[in-house]
């Protein structure tokens, strides 16, 4: 028996990764004849650098892979990577800069150095399995011989692609060693049981299908495709969008996978929806878009993940065609003031030993460094220019993967200057204890990496309890560049630190379509039914796949017209309602005339009284009341054209109030009349003195205290409910009659019932001195003027309430200009006969009925 040390354990899976299925037969060895623990394969590191500190980095410089015979009769030889991409050698690059400017720095870490060893992944999980093993080895058979020690390691920058981060990051998980990436976005990793060294400074993929779920229903997109790799990266994306589509209108018309060994003819299903999101790594999206252009299809509108909205290598003229338009969440960008310069740098001449830098030149100038060549590829003459399709490696004016990269080396950085600045008995370790500056641990650098908050170009950085950082993406739309090639269009953000429903900012006018469109493209499964027809669903099919049946007398289910519209008469559009209301028309302007002569009639009698204020007829019948209810009625006639028009908040309070406290005004006025006419004729005993009772200071009281209790209902109408305009649709479907709500149904009938109060006790008090003497008696006009008044306002209660729209305000109209002139003539009609057409009755004597 014997126990695996994390150690031995840990060279035991080195020795199955490196060796790549190699056939063992287990069997108990001797202890004389037990082998030492040796390194059983090479594995060469892109760019190595010592220093007092050491971290890794893993970059897939490699997109494709070819597997080895799994023939176990011999050893089967290493996993080999091609399709070498000069993106993620920039971002090998830029870890290198970082660390090369930290180490001239006199304010970080001063006085130690960073070193770094930089592997291949070649965007594969094995193959970042053998990564992620090297990196924790020595470099040579010299610095590491046996497996009697592994090399310093104190974290590791990488890895790009969520699946191979999770390999890594289990691998790294034993030793304890802090892991930063800077492009694995997947959700899986805000577990920290089961990734608890594992940081990011890229945005979790929860708020990246967030950010697309709002994309979707902006733009009202309900039925899309959703394509994804095959990786734990794809899988969580996938669920994420699908729970934030509930609830939603979006449907999902198909969910397919791109398999890591790629096959022909996979991406047929396509064109099953106009909008297709698609969450994968650049290297598996190639055959898959390969594939799509040789079957040709266009007119999709992609929806690009934060992994392949900002690749390179879909950028040339070849692509616009089929990926032009497309729109996706990319990460922020920055700014690295000394990349440009520095990508210089590398070249044949300053690293004739190094493959990849040959590779890079092969890849960016399509001729080979040195000759021979296993690629075939024209020697290079030093004339060359920068292919097209790569022209984005010199591209340093707004980095992205590269600018995480910066951040995550600088995170490393700063979290071991702080960790070396610990004061003895103050340290956040057992008994206060700091780290040895010569033998920090991975863990103890992990403390500080979750502490650690930092300012780089304006951004602060640092990590939240999950491990992740600010949740930032720029949106980036394709568009064509003026070589015809592919250019990144920044086009809006989304924050997710603002309040939900602000997070998503989109510039609408910058964008550019599919098919190089302006116009916003349409992705539904069934268009909208047309009004006057209901949805059906299709069994077995989403809710946004529906057929469009005709509606039926009986239908429920029928879309109905916006309340201003209804159907025509066969139910398939919706046409505006005609709008009606008491205009100027012909019964309109009939009412406009009748209250104007009205009131000309009122202000033409007033001028006869005025005019013969001094003869018999105006000083018995009270000069001064009369002129009182001449006014009043002046402006019942003046009140019924506030009926006529399209009714507004102060035209609808105005009516109501205006015409009851004016026929409040001149009722008062003629009771305060009728008073005085029957206390006059009542007084006949001597020292009877009612008559001063009576006097004209009474009558203006009595007059100010009747009108006065209309005003205070009226005011109190107002101040709870007042009218107020409204658009009855109820009445007739076709119509939208605009007409005045009373607001307070009680008030009204108040105020109303007060005026007829009013005109009741006229009425009595008339009735009672009909037969006083005289040939002028002022009761019998009073009696019928308010007889007339009554039956107006009687009959126009049913009239009232059974009038349809329109005609309701005409009736009140026509019972205010009908009541006044009642009024009008029988109390001024006789007094102007005499007046005018007969002067010799105007004395007082044939008015007391005393001429012989």
């Amino acid at each position: 028996m014997f126990a695996l040390t994390p150690l031995s354990l840990f060279y035991s899976v080195n020795i199955l990764t490196l060796t790549h299925f190699q056939c063992f037969s287990v069997t108990s060895p001797a202890p004389s004849t037990v082998r030492p623990c040796t390194l059983q394969n090479r594995f060469q590191p892109a760019f190595t650098a010592n220093g007092d500190y050491v971290i890794g980095g893993i970059f897939p410089l490699h997109y494709n892979q070819e597997m080895p015979d799994l023939n176990c009769t011999y050893r089967p030889p290493p996993v080999r990577c091609n399709g070498f991409d000069p993106r993620a050698f920039r971002w090998a690059l830029t870890m290198k800069l970082a660390v090369e400017e930290i180490n001239q720095s006199t304010q970080l870490l001063p006085n130690y150095t960073l070193g770094y060893k930089i592997f291949d992944s070649c965007a594969y999980p094995l193959t970042g399995q053998r990564a992620a093993v090297a990196v924790l080895n020595g470099i040579s058979e010299e610095e590491s011989p046996t497996c009697s020690d592994a090399s310093l390691l104190l974290a590791v920058i990488g890895e790009s692609g969520s699946a191979q981060s999770i390999v890594v990051s289990r691998i790294l998980q034993p030793f304890r060693i802090p892991m930063i990436s800077y492009f694995s976005s997947c959700a899986c990793f805000t577990d920290r049981r089961s990734y608890p060294t594992f940081f990011r400074v890229i945005p979790n993929d929860d708020y990246q299908v967030k950010a697309i779920a709002q994309l979707l229903v902006r733009f009202n997109w309900t039925w899309v495709g959703v394509v994804r790799g095959d990786h734990e990266y794809g899988r969580f994306a996938l669920q994420g969008l699908l729970r934030e589509l509930k609830g939603t209108k979006v449907c999902v018309a198909y969910q397919e996978m791109i398999p890591l060994l790629y096959n022909r003819q996979k991406s047929s299903f396509i064109s099953l929806a106009k909008v297709v999101v698609v969450f994968s790594a650049e290297g598996e999206m190639t055959p898959f878009l390969r594939d799509y252009m040789i079957q040709n299809i266009t007119g999709i509108q992609w929806v690009a993940s934060e992994a392949w909205v900002t690749a390179s290598v879909f950028t040339g003229s070849e692509y616009y065609p089929f990926l032009g338009g497309t729109i996706g969440f990319g990460i922020r960008r920055g700014h690295i003031s000394r990349l440009s310069d520095y990508l210089m740098t590398v070249s044949p001449e300053n690293y004739p030993n190094n493959p990849l830098v040959k590779e890079l030149w092969e890849a960016l100038y399509g001729c080979s460094p040195h000759a021979p060549s296993a690629s075939q590829l024209p020697l290079c003459t030093g004339q060359e220019i920068l292919l097209v399709q790569h022209s984005a490696y010199m591209n340093t004016s707004s980095p992205r993967v590269a600018y995480n990269v910066y951040k995550a080396v600088y995170a490393v950085a700063h979290s071991l200057h702080n960790l070396l600045l610990c004061k003895p008995g103050m340290g956040p370790f057992e008994n206060n204890s700091c780290a040895q500056s010569n033998n920090v641990l991975p863990w103890q650098l992990q403390h500080y990496i979750e502490e650690v908050k930092f300012n780089i170009a304006g951004e602060e950085v640092n990590f939240d309890l999950k491990g992740d950082s600010v949740p930032y993406y720029d949106i980036i739309n394709w568009q064509k560049g003026t070589s015809g090639n592919i250019e990144f269009v920044n086009v809006g953000l989304f924050d997710g630190t603002k309040a939900a429903g602000e997070e998503l900012v989109i510039y609408e006018d910058k964008l550019t379509w599919a098919g190089h469109q302006r116009e916003v493209p349409v992705s539904v499964c069934s268009a909208s039914c047309p009004p006057g027809s209901r949805k059906a669903v299709r069994r077995g099919e989403p809710i946004c796949c529906f057929d469009c049946i005709p509606c039926d007398s009986d239908s429920v289910e029928c879309i109905f017209c916006p309340e201003d519209f209804w159907s025509n008469e066969d139910r398939t559009i919706c046409i505006p309602k005609k709008v009606e209301f008491l205009a100027y028309d012909s019964l309109g302007i009939a009412l406009t005339v009748i209250s104007v002569v009205g009131a000309c009639l009122t202000i033409g009698v007033f001028l006869v009284f005025f005019h013969h204020r001094n003869t018999a007829v105006v000083r018995v019948n009270n000069s001064e009341l009369s002129f009182f209810i001449l006014f009043a009625l002046t402006f019942c006639f003046l009140c019924s054209l506030v009926f006529i028009g399209e009714p507004t908040r102060w035209s609808c309070m105005l009516r109501h109030t205006a015409f009851s406290i004016t026929f409040s005004l001149c009722i008062s006025c003629i009771l305060a009349k009728t008073l005085v006419v029957l206390a006059a004729f009542t007084a006949t005993r001597p020292g009877d003195n009612i008559m001063k009772w009576l006097g004209p200071k009474h009558q203006r009281v009595i007059i100010f205290s009747c009108t006065m209790v209309q005003v205070i209902i009226c005011a109190a109408w107002l101040i709870d409910a007042s009218p107020y305009p409204s658009r009855n649709t109820k009445y007739e479907r076709s119509k939208i009659i605009l007409e005045c709500s009373v607001g307070s149904s009680l008030a009204f009938w108040c105020v109303l019932g007060y005026i007829g109060l009013q005109a009741c006790l006229c009425f009595v008090l008339a009735f009672l001195a009909r037969k006083l003497p005289g040939n002028f008696n002022e009761a019998k006009f009073i009696t019928f003027s308010i007889l007339i008044f009554c039956a107006v306002w009687l009959a126009f209660i049913p009239a009232y309430i059974s009038s349809p729209g329109i005609y309701a305000d005409a009736v009140e109209s026509f019972a205010i200009l009908a009541s006044s002139f009642g009024l009008l003539f029988c109390l001024f009609a006789p007094k102007c006969y005499i007046i005018l057409l007969k002067p010799e009755k105007n004395t007082k004597q044939h008015l007391m009925g005393k001429e012989k």
